[in-house]
């Protein structure tokens, strides 16, 4: 054994203990050193993903600081069962999922381990019990400013802080029951719960993201380890519950922190959650959408067009004006110099029409080649679909992926001097990011200017859970920049004309309480109508298991009066035609 620090406990013959290896703190005063026989029971074995066992000590320490369990890294199917008493000898690490740079945590485990099995079938040590009364209400202490805002040297105070009482109990045996399902199954075989069902309650039944400070710390990430052939991942929807004990070691990954691994999984108690349907507009309405329809292109299965189109017509009542994000180019993600996307809206609008909807047209512009982010070789974009039965749009030539529109006058009022046209798109705020499209409509003899938009992601952020806190927000720089940019081309229309009737809406990539929201609202140039609902209504997307907006729509001052509804067809459910719920909006202009 190499030189180690002195043992924070020791059993009767002086050997080190698995609380000795996990210690008070998030990291192992061990990290870097070979321990030997280190005893424990087994308690879980993941033969997937990160394969190895979790082994437990049913001797525990006094302190509720340290873990009595940790993860066994084989790389390999492990040679152990459920019950097995072990004695394993090897390296302590603390293996970064996704890499140090991503901003998580680390998980204190064992590598390259020898292992002797002295006894099977043991009595396992009984499972931690998970509820709203062991989660404490505060989520994280404040990092240390001194270490960048990192807390992995801070000792543990379970009883105060959810992070620190979930790092308490890292690789050990947990349990909850009939916990309130958060966020729906995924295709990785995962779902969230909530231990606290009650808290920032949705309409749905899910957990509302409702502040920075307000992270929601009841969360818990439940995967499986029964092989699916063995038990089918269950199909769940938010307002779902996972009723009965679900037990297994306490794990935690980069794509959603702390972890239930169950080794024994609940059955779903289905909530009754349908998605929604919207009133059609009045016909001195106009009535405008926003929807992220996720990558589509024509090598999508039909089936997706046909969703798609179904939730256009039935679930959003077939608005006269349609923005789209996320159109791909028509070859889709190969990378082979395409950007022109007639295909794409063919399938689309064809589809539409055979829903039952309005035979749509589309305007928008094509993105040179690999600038605009998102799937490599997909050439995304923002594109409006409109009705010309009900609403006419004013085509003004000469926009293209790098020439911008501009506020002007026309016959006294504000106009567009391209239409359609995108909105500063040589500015860096733009770079390798989708560009707003901005097109003038007229409804009923009243023009209309809206700019769809597709700000950049949330890449690059350190997560909820992360080791700095409060986690760092880098890509908000460029959200920011980007809704100076829009708020700036909306001021110039209201200079133009001071009631000009003007729409922002699409996949802003943040939430109603951020900075990027009080950039594009800033000098009241524009309202953003998600506060106009009620707080239990407000979200648009599902992210490891916190309901929130990323969808906006926001309005100019001339528009005083309107009917904002974001449609939930598909964030909370497991069977999803996009990851994102469209919004509408209907007005009298």
């Amino acid at each position: 054994m190499l030189s180690q620090p002195a043992p924070a406990a020791a059993d009767e013959a002086g050997g080190l203990r698995i609380h000795d290896l996990q210690g008070s703190t998030r990291l192992s005063p061990y990290a870097g050193n070979e321990v030997t026989d280190i005893p424990g029971i087994v308690t879980g074995v993941r033969t997937y993903g990160s394969r190895g066992f979790w082994i437990q000590d049913p001797r525990p320490d006094r302190s509720a600081a340290t873990s009595e369990g940790v993860f066994v890294f084989t790389g390999s199917a492990p040679e152990v069962a459920v019950g097995d008493e072990v004695l394993v000898s090897g390296r302590v690490g603390e293996y970064y999922y996704g890499g140090e740079e991503s901003g998580g945590q680390s998980v204190t485990q064992l590598t390259q381990p020898r292992v002797t099995v002295r006894s099977s079938g043991n009595e396992l040590p009984a499972p931690v019990e998970l509820d709203a009364r062991s989660i404490p209400r505060r989520y994280a202490p404040a990092g240390d400013p001194a270490a960048g805002g990192g807390i992995e040297h801070l000792r543990l105070r379970p009883g105060t802080y959810a992070l620190d009482r979930y790092e308490s109990l890292e690789g050990m045996n947990v349990s909850i029951a009939d916990a309130a399902v958060v966020g729906p199954s995924t295709a990785y075989h995962e779902l969230w719960v909530t231990l606290e069902p009650h808290r920032n309650r949705t309409a749905g039944g899910g957990t509302r993201y409702a502040s920075y400070h307000a992270p929601n710390p009841g969360r818990l990430k439940v995967e499986s380890l029964i092989p699916v052939a063995e038990q089918p991942f269950p199909a769940a929807n938010v307002g779902d519950v996972l009723a009965g004990p679900s037990t297994g070691p306490l794990d935690y990954d980069e794509f959603g922190g702390y972890t239930l691994a169950a080794r024994e999984l609940g059955e779903i108690a289905g909530g009754g959650l349908a998605p929604e349907t919207t009133r059609p507009q009045r016909a001195d309405e106009l009535a405008i959408a926003a929807y992220n329809v996720e990558n589509l292109h024509p090598g999508d299965e039909q089936e997706k067009f046909d969703r798609l189109a179904d939730g256009v017509v039935t679930s959003l009542a077939s608005p006269d004006i349609l923005a789209l994000e996320e159109i791909q180019d028509d070859s889709g993600p190969t990378d082979d110099g395409t950007v022109t996307a007639g295909e794409t809206l063919r399938r689309f609008t064809d589809a539409i029409v055979a829903a039952g909807g309005p035979r749509y047209e589309w305007r928008g512009i094509d993105p040179a080649d690999g600038h605009d982010g998102g799937q490599p070789g997909g050439n995304i974009r923002n594109v409006f679909l409109f009705d010309p039965a009900r609403v006419s749009f004013t085509d003004r030539p000469g926009g293209d992926a790098t020439t911008g529109t501009e506020a002007v006058r026309r016959d006294g009022r504000a106009a567009l001097s391209l239409s359609p046209g995108r909105v500063a798109p040589g500015s860096e705020a733009w770079q390798d990011s989708r560009k707003p499209l901005a097109g003038e409509f007229t409804f009923r003899g009243e023009p209309v200017v809206v700019v769809a938009n597709h700000f950049a992601s949330k890449g690059g952020d350190q997560p909820l859970y992360a080791r700095s806190q409060p986690p760092a927000r880098v890509s908000e720089e460029q959200r920011v920049a980007q809704a100076r940019e829009v708020n700036a081309f909306v001021r110039e229309l209201l200079r133009v004309q001071r009631n000009a009737q003007v729409v922002v809406l699409g996949d802003i990539n943040d939430f109603e309480f951020s900075p990027t929201t009080r950039a594009l609202t800033a000098g009241g140039a524009l309202e953003s109508a998600v506060t106009s609902l009620p707080p239990r209504e407000r979200y648009t997307y599902v992210f490891q298991g916190n309901s929130q907006v990323l969808d906006q729509t926001l309005v100019s001052p001339a528009i005083r009066r309107y009917d904002y509804d974001i449609v939930h067809i598909n964030a909370e459910f497991a069977d999803q035609a996009s990851d994102h719920d469209p919004q509408v909006l209907r007005f009298r202009p």
